[in-house]
């Protein structure tokens, strides 16, 4: 199903591929102009020829979301191109070590938390003001099913814990701004971060699959509907929230 974001301007990060990649393809098939953001140019270009070549409108802005001035320069090419930001998914993360948590290193755990938890935090800081001058909008921080349970390594889950934290937050403080912001938690998807992982530990993937009532791998499609759904005017009631898409892990 396509909503309506005509005229809207939609900042995707981690927009290279999996979720992000997915996301800003439906935004565009929605008719909003997509800033496809990602450490990978090579991947970011290659979605916005998707994009353009399905008659959307996008353009890519190389951004590593765990420094300050490229995520204030990310916002700010979004409102010089198109004029404002109307939605933003902060989709950017990475995986992370997985050893035990005493075996970790600092640099190991830092890594993770400087990209996933503050390059999202980062990321709010400067879409924020935007929303807000811009009459309201709305936010969707993907986290994860390890931000609900203890699925994974510990900088992994600590961060995508903290990613429904800061979530929550933000809802609270600009919900009278008329900024609704809310994450989804994905469970095993087919991305390649999944790929990566399961080349580790095809093992432990088999596992989780296999505890997801539904059978299967999730898409990359499945998961960006609903974070385009809570995006949307359909979901103009919703805010604070974590969303499971998760093929029933989480009901056992």
């Amino acid at each position: 199903m396509a909503y309506d974001f005509e005229a809207q301007t939609a900042i995707v990060t981690g927009a290279a591929s999996g979720i992000g990649r997915a996301t800003a393809e439906q935004f565009a098939a929605g008719g909003a102009n997509v800033v496809v953001t990602d450490v990978d140019t090579e991947g970011g270009a290659e979605t916005v020829e998707r994009i353009e070549a399905a008659g959307g409108t996008a353009t890519f802005v190389e951004t590593d979301v765990s420094d300050a001035d490229d995520v204030e320069a990310m916002v700010q090419e979004a409102v010089a191109a198109y004029g404002g930001v109307d939605v933003a998914v902060n989709n950017a993360g990475i995986e992370g070590e997985t050893e035990p948590l005493a075996d970790l290193s600092e640099d190991a755990f830092d890594r993770v938390l400087d990209v996933n938890l503050k390059g999202l935090w980062l990321c709010m800081k400067h879409e924020l003001p935007e929303l807000v001058a811009g009459d309201g909008g709305a936010i969707v921080n993907v986290s994860s099913i390890a931000g609900l349970v203890s699925a994974g390594g510990a900088p992994y889950v600590a961060s995508k814990h903290g990613v429904i934290g800061l979530t929550r937050v933000a809802a609270t403080q600009y919900a009278g701004d008329d900024v609704r912001v809310n994450a989804v938690c994905p469970g095993v998807i087919d991305t390649p971060m999944v790929d990566r992982a399961g080349e580790a530990d095809p093992e432990s993937i088999d596992q989780f699959v296999g505890m997801q009532p539904l059978g299967r791998k999730g898409t990359p499609e499945e998961v960006a509907s609903a974070i385009v759904w809570l995006c949307s005017g359909e979901a103009s009631f919703v805010t604070g929230n974590a969303y499971p898409v998760d093929g029933g892990y989480l009901a056992q």
